[in-house]
């Protein structure tokens, strides 16, 4: 006997394709075309998590290689590669991806549309060997000119005109900000729908937890010393409050539990490598990360300066990355002015007790 399907429920969340052709949630009203494109990006997002929930039952048999970065390739970074430049190919004019060394651009699986995509098609890819939370930062910039150039990718994050993550965790999260606010959908494992959950998230700003990894103290300079230590001293210190340290791992899970939960997430210039400007890469992690940030009322820095005012001069650029709360970043960058100025700098060690710093490390 035939049944009719069950009416949705009034109180059903928006999905996120009524969400992105809503002219309100957009800085200015969308090009069709870009509109298309954002759907893209969410087809590709929910692809990758589906693969991701696979894991080693995934079936791959494409050969590994280091990518740029000089990180070894796991199956599921080529995978969710793949999925991003099918997916998002026939509505952009050019891609640059960690897992590839050059820009793709004048390419038969491109289209003519006049948009750039940036991606991490999956951060966090070590956290795969542990089932621990893995997911994808992209960015959309406007295409300069008709044909592309390497150069045209490099723009600086205020140029991005869409920018978001996917998370691959508990639940398979979509969270973006098309110029208006930021906002997040949840899978819907029932019929495959992005659903709005998170509306306008605004990021906590008097939440007591700072993320970083301790592993790197040694190679601090003696600004992040300064700022970690006077967190740790707790409510017998200088901050007069106790703080909760975290650290995941991946990039994308700290973002996430920062907009929700508050706090400051910290990947700070170190002087293992000198020469080298940070770890994170600039146009595809940071940028979006402080897109997002700054539309949620946060604030995202080098230490020294507003990540989304520098203008990248390479495709994988890095950078030192510090965002979350706007009065603890304010706090760390007035820690680096002084530092820079040649102001002696009063910290805590367990063997040292208290040092004064008056030079550079």
């Amino acid at each position: 006997m035939a049944t009719m399907a069950a009416e949705p429920l009034a109180d059903t969340p928006m999905s996120f394709e009524a969400f992105v052709a809503d002219p309100s949630h957009w800085d200015a009203p969308p090009e069709a075309s870009l509109a298309a494109l954002v759907g893209a990006i969410s087809r590709a997002c929910r692809a990758v998590g589906k693969a991701a929930r696979l894991g080693r039952l995934m079936p791959f048999t494409a050969a590994l290689e280091v990518n740029v970065q000089g990180e070894s390739q796991k199956p599921l970074d080529v995978v969710a590669n793949d999925i991003f430049l099918a997916e998002c190919g026939p509505f952009i004019a050019g891609l640059v991806s960690e897992e590839m060394e050059e820009p793709v651009y004048a390419d038969e699986r491109l289209g003519s549309a006049p948009y750039l995509l940036v991606i991490d098609p999956l951060d966090g890819s070590s956290n795969t060997e542990t089932a621990m939370t893995v997911g994808a930062f992209f960015s959309v910039l406007r295409a300069p000119a008709a044909k592309v150039a390497p150069e045209d990718f490099l723009q600086n994050g205020d140029a991005q005109i869409v920018a978001g993550y996917a998370l691959y965790g508990s639940t398979t999260l979509l969270v973006i900000t098309l110029g208006r606010g930021v906002h997040g959908f949840t899978l819907d494992p029932g019929d495959g729908v992005f659903r709005l959950t998170h509306p306008d998230m605004t990021l906590p700003q008097n939440t007591r937890e700072f993320a970083i990894n301790a592993s790197n103290q040694r190679f601090w300079e003696p600004p992040v010393q300064l700022f970690v230590q006077q967190c740790q001293d707790g409510a017998e210190g200088l901050r007069g409050e106790d703080y909760n340290m975290r650290w995941n791992g991946a990039l994308v899970a700290e973002l996430h539990r920062i907009l929700v939960r508050g706090g400051i997430f910290l990947y700070p210039w170190d002087n293992r490598k000198p020469a080298r400007k940070g770890r994170l890469r600039l146009l595809y992690e940071a940028n979006p990360a402080a897109k997002l940030i700054e539309a949620a009322g946060g604030a995202a820095s080098t230490g020294r300066e507003r990540i989304l005012g520098i203008t990248p001069r390479a495709v994988h650029e890095r950078t030192p990355l510090i965002f979350g709360s706007k009065d603890e970043v304010t706090r760390l960058e007035t820690h680096h002015a002084g530092y820079d100025r040649g102001e002696a700098m009063v910290f805590r060690t367990p063997l040292l007790h208290r040092r004064s710093l008056f030079r550079r490390v």
